[in-house]
């Protein structure tokens, strides 16, 4: 009889072990959700731009490869606190004919709050940026304006609408080279923008080559002050008046 109850007993401390690991174990993954969340939430933009840090970018590559995980997602951004959503999408081992040829990136028109007081389709340009980490600032900047008969860029009716943007956007084998520019610390940064006031795409460097630690409205003024100094300059130049034949 004493063995039976010591028996039982022992069982019962063996049950109530488990249940704390389990227990610890949720508590643990609850936490690990709850940190992303407030990371998210720390990271997100309100003024049309967005800087997504990819970490793991070596393990990111071997599940994009293996089919686990082909695709990943950026936290949602903002056009202006009551206004567009979006994220970004990438394929880390391409996508369609880019497939193992090419990192391909896409823009992702999300639902939110105020999509029906906003103007559809969503027709302005989108610009990526995979940003130079050794200094030389040698970015890669491409960028696509919208089909604006696409479902992509109408009102979504789903959380999320069909992706879009440029499949090619850079060669897998140069970014999976040791010691490449674009990929240090096992880390990538990605950065988008949508162009609200049709900037000139050959300011789009200078824009890119600016401290991304300085305020946006700071950011703007040397934007603007850029332009001016540009269009002045161009105005200087002297015109050439063509020799007449003969």
């Amino acid at each position: 009889q004493e063995q039976l109850k010591l028996k039982q007993s022992e069982q019962e401390k063996d049950a109530f072990i488990n249940g704390m690991q389990v227990n610890q174990e949720i508590l643990q993954q609850t936490l690990t959700d709850l940190t992303q969340n407030i990371e998210n939430t720390q990271s997100t933009s309100y003024d049309g731009t967005f800087t997504w840090k990819i970490k793991n970018v070596a393990e990111l590559m071997m599940h994009a490869q293996s089919e686990r995980q082909p695709s990943i997602y950026s936290s949602p951004f903002y056009s202006s606190s009551t206004d567009y959503k979006m994220c970004m999408r990438a394929y880390l081992n391409g996508d369609g004919n880019a497939r193992r040829t090419h990192l391909s990136l896409f823009f992702v028109v999300m639902r939110g709050e105020y999509d029906a007081i906003l103007k559809w389709p969503f027709h302005f340009k989108v610009t990526f940026c995979m940003f130079d980490q050794s200094g030389q600032q040698r970015h890669i900047i491409d960028s696509f304006r919208p089909d604006v008969k696409s479902n992509s860029f109408q009102i979504p009716k789903t959380q999320m609408n069909i992706a879009s943007g440029i499949p090619k956007f850079f060669p897998l084998p140069t970014l999976q080279q040791d010691g490449n520019n674009y990929v240090k610390d096992d880390t990538l940064f990605i950065k988008c923008i949508v162009d609200f006031t049709d900037l000139p795409k050959t300011l789009l460097p200078y824009w890119l080559n600016l401290n991304p630690g300085l305020p946006t409205d700071v950011q703007n003024k040397m934007i603007k002050t850029e332009a001016e100094r540009r269009q002045e300059n161009q105005q200087q130049l002297p015109i050439s008046i063509p020799t007449p034949c003969g």
